[in-house]
């Protein structure tokens, strides 16, 4: 599905006035990237009509979240000798030796959209806590870079302008979601934020407040909605209907059980094996938290435990208090993060984004009469 949601931020409130939301049928991209602009395009225009119609606001511009297979974070480092005479540290540095940690990287077609720096040191010793003021010669960091591919970046963003809309920021999908369905405590401590999407799952792992991993895999919800639907030779609809705990009587639910345990599985073995990689296995102290439409799926919890031997919760929001409202769905959670992360941001941003739109921008002004529907 394709969701918008406008917020409305008012002087002395921690979190926006929800004053709107809006859904379509996403049609034209598969895995998170476009396959068919013009389609995209009218996917983005009906979300954006029913968003309109109950904030009666025109949306004209918008902040955007991306994920899909080709969304990754890379580590990258950098170093600068501090610019001022007397050695003192300014903000200046900072974003300079972010810059170079930029420089860096090995792109290969991709685009950096978020930078997240994960430790400084000055004059070889490790700084913790705030830089600016301190005296010293060289001025060293590391950050974890989420990248996205620039042809999609470009299709996405095309495909928004197409539907009217303005992009203002583009902002990695797992990191909105984190803003909605975890704790500052969680980030600290360590832990796994899970979305699983329709045809993708992402991994995203947050340690002392940062992610220190992110990751997309090319399998979803979708893929169990198949397998169901093979199983017991039924249409795809209620395939979808038996996924969700909603079975006939005259179809065996052991059955049923055994064949989402089995994609399910699939999926906490590609978990696992990452995990495992970046050296995280079991050593999460908060756990994996789901989101996404597939975190509604029966069992998911338990045999997440099992396999990952980890705590595992469906993530949740108190984000609305105890008010109700189909916002509570974590299918929403990506949407509603984007209203929060447009506000508080804490990714260092000094010219990743506005250099990316500079390289764009020939590109957007070339190809929009084919995007237009």
């Amino acid at each position: 599905m394709t969701r918008i949601v406008v917020g409305e931020f008012t002087k002395g409130e921690k979190n926006p006035k929800i004053i709107g939301i809006g859904e379509s049928e996403t049609r034209g991209l598969r895995h998170g990237y476009v396959v068919d602009p013009n389609l995209a395009i009218i996917s983005v225009k009906n979300a954006a009509l029913n968003a309109e119609k109950n904030s009666g606001i025109k949306i004209k511009r918008a902040f955007i979240s991306v994920g899909g297979i080709s969304l990754r974070g890379e580590y990258s480092s950098g170093s600068v000798i501090v610019s001022k005479a007397d050695g003192e540290v300014t903000n200046l540095d900072i974003n300079k030796v972010l810059q170079d940690c930029e420089d860096n990287l090995n792109l290969n077609n991709k685009k950096i959209i978020q930078v997240f720096p994960t430790s400084f040191r000055l004059d070889g010793k490790e700084v913790l806590g705030r830089l600016e003021g301190m005296h010293g010669t060289k001025l060293e960091a590391k950050a974890i870079l989420l990248t996205y591919s620039m042809q999609h970046l470009e299709d996405l963003i095309g495909v928004m302008a197409g539907a009217g809309i303005e992009t203002i920021d583009v902002i990695a999908s797992p990191i909105a979601s984190s803003q909605i369905a975890l704790s500052e405590k969680q980030k600290i401590v360590g832990v796994a934020l899970v979305n699983i999407g329709h045809q993708t799952t992402s991994l995203s792992v947050f340690e002392n407040g940062l992610p220190v991993s992110v990751y997309t895999f090319s399998i979803g919800s979708a893929d169990i909605t198949n397998d169901i639907a093979l199983g017991f030779k039924i249409p795809l609809e209620k395939a979808e209907r038996f996924k969700q705990g909603d079975i006939d009587e005259d179809f065996p639910k052991k059955k049923l059980d055994e064949i989402v345990e089995a994609r399910l599985s699939d999926i906490f073995e590609l978990i696992e094996n990452h995990l495992k990689k970046i050296k995280r296995s079991e050593l999460l102290p908060a756990g994996v938290v789901f989101v996404g439409g597939g975190a509604s799926i029966l069992g998911i919890e338990e045999l997440s435990k099992s396999i990952l031997k980890l705590p595992s919760s469906i993530g949740t929001t108190e984000f609305f208090g105890n008010s109700k409202t189909k916002l509570r769905d974590s299918a929403w959670f990506t949407a509603l993060g984007l209203v929060t992360s447009g506000r508080n941001d804490n990714s260092y941003s000094e010219g990743s984004f506005g250099n990316l739109f500079k390289d764009i921008k020939n590109t957007l002004r070339s190809s929009m009469r084919q995007l237009m529907p």
